[in-house]
């Protein structure tokens, strides 16, 4: 017995003790959830497109409205004698008629405008599969740490009883030995439990959007409340994935692309008006004005609007492809995703199940082989099972979690989504 509590004391000085590290906060799922809606640089990044869509569509409505322009200037020339020269005046054009090319651009821009906030959507969705993954592997890191005392317990115990039929001469040395390697590598799993806290805090931290580091825990629960136990209508839901709809609003956007094309090869109309004042003397009191239309059509270009249209064709082609397979993958990821869910949910009934069955039979066993019905190889069979089923258990878990944050996703809800 002296022996065991020099091994745990060396053990816990050694690896333990330096690796245990006291959260300063805890979080929810809701907190997390907040916090990343604010500082996720992916989602910051993705709300900067946005307003770069709408600014863009600015840009080009801007065609629509009147350009007005002023200038003012001051020269000397001299040849024979030196003469000054001063002007200022303002000039004004205004778009009449270009085939419809701005109004299907700005269309287009607006389509940009859907497809970017549709992108936002996406970026959501995988910010929220990103940090709910990184929530669970901290939760699943603390519960398995704790899962690891309790196997050091069973380790230890079965030590102790080990060593109290050895000292009696009732167990092999072999037996003894095994015991003490199994509740070494115990006290190992559990160092090493407890290191993978802190990694998963810092992949935490990161999804969180986080400039420094700072150790955390996370309250929550293992259970899946977006179960989808009946089969969902696979089609009805692709028709609000993001990913779709961004697909869609590009090739809307296409479509506009060839209609802006073919309007290259209509004539292009415009008025425009000036006023201003020159003379060689400050201020100038010489007053002009000039009012006027520009009509322009092009000719011959060497094929370069036709190449336009064919190129804007091809463009709208390859959206409307990326479409229709945009929505057959998201389909197909509904369907994996939805059956790997309802796999890990019937897993985790299942796990359970054994882990009960292992308990009451590791009971049973510990009196049995203390009193010496069973042997020790029978013995630490069962233990073995018992250590076994509580990690499997915790596994099905939190793998049930990680599909049904995988399903959610698949569904192309956002980082708030209720579940």
């Amino acid at each position: 017995m002296k022996r065991l509590r020099y091994i745990h004391l060396i053990l816990y000085i050694l690896f333990i003790l330096p690796s245990v590290v006291f959260a300063q906060e805890t979080l929810n799922w809701q907190d997390c959830v907040k916090e990343a809606a604010k500082n996720n640089p992916n989602l910051i990044a993705s709300q900067q497109a946005i307003k770069q869509s709408e600014a863009a569509k600015t840009i080009t409505a801007s065609t629509l409205f009147p350009q007005i322009s002023s200038q003012a200037s001051a020269s000397t020339s001299k040849k024979e004698d030196t003469s000054d020269s001063y002007s200022y005046g303002a000039n004004g054009s205004q778009l009449v008629f270009d085939g419809f090319k701005t109004i299907n651009n700005i269309k287009a821009a607006s389509e940009n405008i859907n497809a970017a906030k549709q992108s936002y959507r996406f970026t959501s969705s995988e910010v929220r599969l990103n940090l709910r993954n990184a929530f669970i592997n901290l939760l699943n890191s603390q519960e398995l740490a704790k899962v690891a005392e309790e196997i050091v317990k069973i380790r230890r115990d079965d030590y102790e009883l080990i060593t109290l039929r050895y000292e009696s001469g009732l167990e092999h040395k072999g037996a003894l030995l095994t015991s003490e390697a199994n509740l070494a590598q115990a006290n190992l799993e559990l160092v090493q439990a407890k290191r993978d806290i802190e990694f998963a805090q810092r992949q935490l931290t990161q999804q969180l959007g986080r400039k420094e580091f700072k150790p955390m825990y996370v309250n929550g629960e293992f259970t899946v409340r977006d179960s989808a136990r009946d089969k969902p209508d696979f089609e009805v839901i692709v028709k609000n994935n993001p990913s779709v709809l961004q697909a869609v609003a590009n090739k809307n956007a296409a479509s506009y692309g060839i209609k802006s094309a073919y309007a290259n090869f209509s004539p292009t109309l415009s008025g425009n008006v000036g006023a201003n004042r020159s003379s060689e003397h400050w201020p100038p009191d010489e007053n002009k004005w000039n009012t006027g239309l520009n009509v322009s059509m092009p000719i011959f270009e060497g094929g370069l609007r036709t190449a336009q249209v064919s190129q804007a064709k091809a463009i709208f082609t390859q959206s409307k492809e990326n479409e229709r397979s945009t929505r057959d993958a998201a389909i197909v990821g509904l369907a994996d995703t939805w059956a790997v869910l309802q796999n890990a949910i019937d897993t985790v009934s299942v796990r359970f199940k054994q882990l009960d069955a292992t308990q009451v039979r590791s009971k049973i066993a510990e009196a049995q082989y203390s009193t010496g019905f069973i042997s020790f190889d029978d013995w630490i069979i069962i233990e073995n099972n018992l250590v076994t089923a509580k990690r499997a258990y915790l596994e099905s878990q939190a793998n049930a979690l990680y599909a049904e944050a995988s399903w959610i996703q698949a569904k192309g809800e956002i980082l708030e989504y209720a579940q």
